[in-house]
């Protein structure tokens, strides 16, 4: 069961990629999934936010509570940078 604690928890280390590359996978039911990239901009008492490049110069910002993560909507992962020489 959810607690108060785990939102602070999952609030807590969303808090700490701020201004960090991320990957999000949002699953939206019946196997279909979404992968962008974006950094994550803000994270308020509630929700976080994160700008994604949609191509041609075009910025979206989308918006998501702690709870999609605590139920596996959203997944969360830092992108490592690797230098190919």
């Amino acid at each position: 069961m959810a607690t108060k604690a785990t939102l602070a928890e999952i609030r807590k280390s969303v808090e700490g990629l701020i201004g960090e590359r991320v990957l999000l996978k949002t699953n939206k039911g019946k196997r279909k999934a979404n992968v962008r990239e974006g950094i994550l901009e803000v994270a308020y008492p509630s929700v976080f936010t994160v700008r994604i490049n949609a191509g041609l110069d075009i910025e979206r910002r989308v918006s998501f509570s702690y709870s999609d993560i605590l139920t596996d909507t959203v997944e969360v992962t830092l992108c490592q940078n690797v230098n190919v020489s």
